[in-house]
């Protein structure tokens, strides 16, 4: 339906009527409203107007409290917190160290005589009397076969001279014989026995310098590179050093140690190099590779030397390791790692709740009622991530790990349900 001008007019007017009657209505009213409380108010008693204050300021007091902005409850610091643990605790020591053949044998002429052969191949496993070399003979043969001949011919004159005493001394006991005669006899037997004795020695020095042309290892064990080449003049006159024999399926581990771990090991009652029956470990070591990998043998600590170098304020220390695969080299350098002590059923903290000082080390403790406590501790030896606490700590005590660092004494917090445990363990 369209409307045209005349009647938009007249609805609009209409409107406007009805509006201003309403209008009109609404003032008459509120007229009527405020002289009848004024005409109530009017005739109001003393006591119905100390009343009716009364209930209007206990209405805009209710009003205010109910309306007002409540002030939100005070935040507490919110801290991780660890129970401290109680565990034993294997304190080590790094050192630098070396690696030791258990027993290496230099392979020397012990006579002299041209080298004739060689029976091995060098960097070989020779075993203990294997025939290493061969110097010439010859000579040392027959110095035998002279010391042979010798030893007879005294045998022969010892034996002459036995018989003529045994003749002499009857007659002699017959006075058949004079004294002289004797003493002679007797004289000539004692030489003749020395002189046996002599040869008999000559002969047994003729054949060790002959046992000793044949060069033979003394050990079991790998050899090294010859010094010479067959057909040299080896010995006394020559060249002595043959090659070398080393014995390595053990090694030992050479490192230094310092007089005050010496002191520190004294206090724990642990002596270096000595093993003791009654105590469920003794020192030992385990070595880095040069590829920074860990080797699977261990080693035990078997000698500390009883002096301290006065030169470098150390002593050295040294332990017995298997090697039966020959992965460890004599005169190599290796990293050690020695077990110096066990602590048992030590408390450990975490390194990351300790706060150092000049006053001293200090941790931030966890009551029941969660308010924490500034607490002095004395400290131990650190071990990876965590330190050993000697005293100021209870067993069953939690630490604050983390958020400690506007926390004060006596200050109430909030355990961060991330990390909160059981501080009953």
């Amino acid at each position: 339906m369209q409307w045209d001008s005349q009647q938009i007019q007249e609805k609009g007017l209409a409107l406007w009527h009805r509006s201003r009657r309403g209008g009109m209505v609404f003032a008459a009213r509120v007229r009527t409203f405020v002289i009848k409380a004024k005409h109530w108010f009017a005739h109001l008693t003393f006591r119905q107007w100390v009343r009716l204050l009364l209930g209007a300021a206990a209405a805009v007091t209710g009003l205010y409290f109910l309306l007002r902005a409540r002030p939100e409850p005070p935040q507490l610091p919110v801290v991780s917190a660890e129970p401290i643990e109680i565990k034993d605790m294997e304190v080590y020591g790094e050192y630098v160290g070396r690696i030791r053949a258990q027993q290496s044998v230099e392979i020397r002429a012990r006579v002299e005589g041209y080298l004739e052969q060689m029976y091995f191949d060098e960097g070989t496993y020779v075993r203990k009397g294997q025939q290493l070399f061969l110097i010439d003979p010859k000579l040392y043969r027959a110095r035998v076969e002279k010391a042979k001949a010798q030893l007879n011919k005294d045998k022969a004159l010892a034996q002459k001279a036995e018989r003529d005493l045994d003749r002499i001394k009857p007659l002699y006991e017959q006075n058949a014989a004079s004294r002289l005669d004797y003493d002679n006899a007797v004289a000539a037997w004692e030489s003749a026995k020395a002189g046996v004795e002599m040869s008999e020695a000559d002969l047994t020095q003729a054949e060790m310098a002959l046992s000793y042309t044949s060069v033979r290892s003394p050990i079991s064990g790998y050899v090294g590179g010859r010094n010479v080449d067959v057909g040299t003049l080896v010995g006394p006159g020559g060249k002595s050093l043959l090659t070398t024999v080393v014995k390595s399926d053990t090694v030992r581990v050479d490192f230094s140690m310092t007089g005050m771990d010496y002191l520190r090991s004294k206090e724990r009652n642990v002596q270096l190099g000595q093993k003791v029956a009654e105590r469920k470990w003794n020192p030992s070591i385990t070595v880095t590779l040069p590829d920074n990998t860990v080797y699977p043998y261990t080693g035990l600590v078997d000698f500390a030397d009883p002096q301290v170098d006065p030169k470098t304020g150390t002593f050295t220390v040294r332990a017995a390791m298997p090697n039966p695969d020959y992965v460890l080299l004599p005169g190599q350098v290796t990293r050690v790692k020695l077990l110096l002590d066990v602590r048992e059923d030590a408390m450990v903290v975490p390194m990351r709740a300790l706060i150092i000082e000049k006053g001293g080390a200090y941790i931030f403790v966890v009551r029941p009622d969660s308010v924490c406590e500034k607490r002095f501790i004395e400290t131990g030896p650190e071990i990876g991530n965590s330190v050993i606490v000697e005293r100021g700590l209870a067993p069953n005590e939690q630490v604050i790990t983390e958020g400690y660092h506007k926390l004060t004494h006596g200050q109430k917090v909030q355990i961060s349900d991330l990390y909160q445990t059981d501080s009953v363990r």
